[in-house]
């Protein structure tokens, strides 16, 4: 029975055959709510007795006991057919706390939000047809039984945000299509409802010229100035005054096709972003501060550069496109900046992209290195008397994006950066120095309690200094170096504090790393069937996707499944379409013996690499040791030997966060016990 659940109106779920299920009481749909807005992850039990009972001075004595009970009933109702005590597959267990792993087509906002993507990519018609199927899922507003819980208020935020985009598109595309009589109605009611969206008074002003109705048009831009003056105290934008003087002139333009004037497009839809008001008045404000940008700040002036690197550096941490956008867009800054010949200028823009990294592959090698080089270049070029801030920098940089090669100068950077960070006395420069140290942590094995040292000042100095998206990273650092020494409960302590943080200040890229670590704290605390991690780690990774980050995704899932199969005594997978992505010469010799080729192993692990020295170092070196143990490889087993006995006390790969294959020390004594043996 394939359940689907509705937040586009009051919260409800229907079975397969599209019946109300009975949701028993309030607590009940507030726990299923509450789960929704989590959109997969694990909600803590902790989190939903917080937030089930926020109103009140403290939660009864049972609280946990009470959570536990409506769950249990939700389940009866979610899977009425499922067996006693067989595990539950909808509303699920997780380490602290519980999941709804719906499908993603299973929840009317997030086909609401597919569908509002997809419209930005069709023709026109289609697009059309589309926009209107998705508005006409609405029951009323998102979460309505919700609205005054301080947990559903920045998705209800955001779905009424979307919404109200999707309807202006709507418009826009009726419009494009010569249907501007059938979009008045609608715009009309549309901007009495909402008077602060320029793009809607717009498109009714010319939905309203093009029936043939000026004089009207006209009207509605007089309203639409009065009232945004009235309610907001600000004057129409540009684009509002340029169209009411290109409708006195009877522009040509204005008689076919969408007005356009850089206008929000149907590819501009906000379903990546979230926002605080549902209302509009943020969009106000920054349309008004931006536009006052464009005219008091000069085209071509050197602070515009300075001002693009602060909104890249806020764009990243969005994910997905944002995070896409900003690297593109940074290579670029620092280019314009260069050719400025300005040095210092240079510095700051180069520095100024501070934004915390916690996997040790970058997503692009070639920008990486570019952007080395242009540190390197910046540093040498810069006068005697510039400021230390940019020096260190640029040294943090250079450190940052040389994480997982095999040169000293990135350690040798981040010394320096960090040397001067402390001499300065600033804690954002000290944590943009400590995030280039923790990269720099990976020329050998068993840095694991190095790491986490790491991690401990960087929570300590950002919850001091409010520096949240480095507070998230100093718990990110931690949950993965406690995992490394087999610490999950300390590991779990950090992964609560970092998901804590990532949904009060909307970083969605968070629960990514989260979601993973329970994954490999399953695998490695519990006896769970293969199958069961199997399907959970399939999960994680749909996070992966269009999140931004290819240097984390190519290649680390079935990394993550081979990992499962060995620990469990199965073959390495012989699907010979798997990408392996950066992994295949560590997992070819496996694969190659899972399909009775001990030979070509063999070959293939006479030809292997050192791992790069990265999170994953000490998990890649195991699967080496593991073809080379089978085929008798002692030259491969000397080296993982040497290689592997300072992390004698950590779990192999558990540093990522992301997979582990068990103790490092099992992999030693294998070694050890095969090379005493007869040569």
């Amino acid at each position: 029975m394939e359940v689907a659940f509705g937040v586009l109106g009051p919260v409800a779920a229907w079975d397969g055959t599209g019946d109300t299920i009975a949701l028993k009481g309030p607590r009940h749909r507030a726990v299923l709510a509450r789960l929704l807005v989590a959109r997969r992850r694990v909600v803590p039990v902790a989190r939903l007795v917080e937030d089930l009972w926020a109103g009140q001075d403290e939660p009864p004595a049972d609280a946990v006991g009470a959570v536990r009970t409506f769950v249990a009933a939700l389940r009866r109702a979610l899977e009425p057919e499922r067996p006693p005590r067989s595990p539950a597959r909808l509303l699920v267990t997780e380490g602290p706390g519980y999941a709804l792993r719906a499908e993603p087509g299973a929840v009317d906002a997030w086909r609401f939000e597919r569908a509002v993507t997809d419209a930005a990519t069709l023709p026109v018609p289609d697009a059309l047809n589309r926009l209107e199927e998705a508005l006409s899922w609405w029951r009323g507003p998102a979460y309505a039984d919700f609205g005054d819980e301080a947990w559903a208020r920045a998705e209800r935020s955001r779905l009424a945000e979307l919404r109200l985009h999707a309807v202006e598109r709507r418009a826009e595309a009726q419009l494009a299509l010569g249907r501007a009589a059938l979009a008045v109605p609608d715009l009309d009611a549309h901007v009495a409802e909402h008077p602060w969206r320029e793009d809607a008074w717009r498109l009714l002003a010319l939905a309203l010229y093009r029936t043939g109705r000026q004089g009207d048009a006209l009207a509605v831009l007089r309203r639409a100035r009065t009232l945004l003056v009235d309610q907001l105290g600000a004057d129409p934008g540009p684009t509002l005054r340029r169209l009411e003087a290109d409708i006195l002139d009877h522009a040509a333009h204005l008689d076919s096709g969408p007005h356009i004037d850089h206008p929000p497009s149907l590819a501009h839809a906000p379903h990546l972003t979230p926002v605080s008001d549902p209302s509009g008045p943020a969009d106000r404000v920054w349309a008004e501060a931006t536009a006052a940008y464009d005219r008091t700040v000069a085209s071509g002036a050197r602070a515009r550069l300075e001002s693009t690197v602060g909104l890249l550096r806020d764009l990243a941490v969005t994910g997905g496109d944002g995070l896409e956008a900003a690297r593109r867009h940074r290579l670029a800054a620092i280019t314009a900046a260069r050719e400025l010949g300005d040095p210092e200028l240079t510095a700051r823009v180069i520095g100024g992209y501070d934004v915390p990294a916690i996997w040790t592959r970058v997503d692009d090698p070639h920008q990486a290195a570019d952007t080395v080089a242009a540190a390197e270049h910046t540093l040498a070029a810069l006068p005697p008397d510039a400021q230390l801030t940019s020096r260190a920098r640029l040294l943090a940089t250079i450190a940052l994006e040389s994480r997982g090669t095999r040169s000293a100068r990135g350690l040798q950077a981040a010394r320096q950066a960090e040397e001067i960070a402390r001499g300065l006395n600033g804690p954002a420069l000290l944590a943009f120095a400590l995030n280039g140290t923790f990269m720099q942590t990976f020329h050998r094995a068993g840095l694991a309690p190095q790491r986490d040292e790491i991690g401990a000042e960087l929570v300590a100095l950002s919850a001091r200094h409010g520096m949240v998206t480095y507070e998230v990273l100093g718990h990110l650092v931690r949950l993965q170096s406690r995992s490394a020494l087999a610490d999950f409960t300390g590991a779990d302590a950090h992964a609560t504090a970092a998901d804590r943080l990532a949904d009060r200040h909307e970083l969605p890229l968070v629960g990514v790393f989260t979601q993973w670590y329970r994954v490999l704290r399953l695998t490695a605390t519990g006896s769970p069937h293969p199958a069961e991690v199997a399907t959970a780690y399939q999960d994680a990774a749909l996070r992966l996707d269009g999140a931004g980050m290819p240097g984390l995704e190519r290649g680390l899932l079935p990394l993550a499944l081979l990992c499962v199969r060995l620990r469990s005594g199965q073959p390495a997978q012989t699907d010979e379409h798997i990408d392996w992505g950066p992994y295949e010469p560590w997992a070819r010799p496996l694969v190659l013996l899972a399909h009775d080729r001990p030979t070509e192993a063999r070959a293939a692990l006479s030809s292997l690499p050192d791992p790069p020295r990265d999170l994953l170092f000490e998990a890649l070196w195991c699967l080496a040791a593991r073809a080379a143990l089978t085929v008798g490889d002692r030259g491969t087993m000397e080296r993982a030997l040497t290689e592997l006995t300072p992390a004698a006390a950590e779990l192999a790969g558990a540093g990522s966060g992301l997979l582990t294959l068990g103790p490092v020390a099992q992999y030693l004594d294998s070694l050890a016990v095969a090379l005493r043996g007869p040569r």
